[in-house]
């Protein structure tokens, strides 16, 4: 979950001040994966998108490219974002294919632009249908802040209900004007730690493309862990228990060797539909038991 993904990240970075190796980091890092009841979303999941404030039609395609993009059978010439998102298949129970469902657009901020916790359960409730095997996405623009946005998470995912029929929700904000070096690293300059050069960001937007690592890591965590509570409670997940890596050879305050556009300059590690480039985390696979990155 996001939420842990930046949490950890600042650990990270304060480590790598202090003197830490990395390799310490690593050794100390807790990937034992817990999950709830044995509960995953396998078969046809289907995702349904809330967005809450104003995006830009671009912002939007972007985003839903990603998520048509995981699924999609179409070949790619490279490391695409359908390979990255079979690797949930190794997650007991097979393969998680995502369909897009309805969309609502809630330009008007309808319940303001300041946000509680309890209100972002609410909004997902505003997209009925789907049942277990559904996952409601709420995303909020960058002029919106939501309760522990920026401090201790860039997103979080949960159950819709108490029930798990409900299906489950996630969250992600955009960070562009709030809190770019927490929440949309490697595109901007972490607020802790090593001041490296930040990434050039794939789609030219560093708040969109920052949601979509936060959304890839809250999508995964939420097919093989649907019903735990997304809030950080020391528990990793199949993400947030490989923070800050992209790229082979990443360390802290370093994402990785990833792959550069020769024209735009822009770094990234999956190739999607439309031609759209994007740069995913590092995920845990559960066969080797190590982290896998795509490049």
């Amino acid at each position: 979950m996001a939420n842990i993904y930046r949490f950890a990240i600042l650990l990270v970075l304060l480590s790598a001040t202090v003197g830490f190796s990395a390799a310490a980091l690593v050794e100390e890092q807790p990937l034992v994966l817990k999950y709830h009841n044995g509960i995953l979303l396998k078969g046809n999941v289907t995702l349904n998108l809330i967005w809450y404030g104003k995006f830009t039609p671009i912002q939007r395609s972007v985003i839903v490219d990603f998520i048509r993009s995981l699924s999609s059978a179409a070949a790619a010439k490279g490391p695409s974002v359908a390979s990255w998102w079979k690797t949930t298949e190794k997650y007991k129970g097979g393969a998680s294919t995502i369909v897009v469902g309805k969309q609502l657009l809630l330009e008007n901020y309808p319940i303001g632009k300041s946000l509680k916790s309890p209100y972002l359960r609410a909004l997902s409730n505003k997209l009925n249908g789907g049942g277990v095997r559904s996952i409601t996405v709420v995303l909020t623009a960058k002029d919106v802040t939501v309760e522990g946005f920026c401090m201790n998470r860039c997103g979080t995912h949960a159950s819709k209900a108490r029930s798990v029929d409900g299906g489950a929700y996630v969250w992600v904000g955009n960070s562009e004007t709030l809190c770019p070096g927490y929440c949309a690293w490697p595109f901007h300059q972490p607020i802790y730690g090593p001041q490296s050069p930040p990434l050039v960001a794939p789609n030219g937007d560093v708040g969109v493309d920052g949601m979509i690592i936060n959304l890839a890591t809250l999508l995964v965590n939420t097919v093989t862990n649907p019903f735990k509570s997304g809030y950080f409670n020391g528990q990793q997940e199949a993400v947030s228990a490989c923070t800050g890596i992209f790229g082979s050879g990443a360390y802290p305050g370093y994402a990785g060797r990833v792959l550069v556009d020769r024209t735009s300059g822009a770094s990234y590690n999956a190739l999607g539909l439309a031609g759209r480039k994007y740069l995913l985390p590092a995920m845990w696979d559960p066969e080797t038991s190590a982290c896998k990155a795509l490049v």
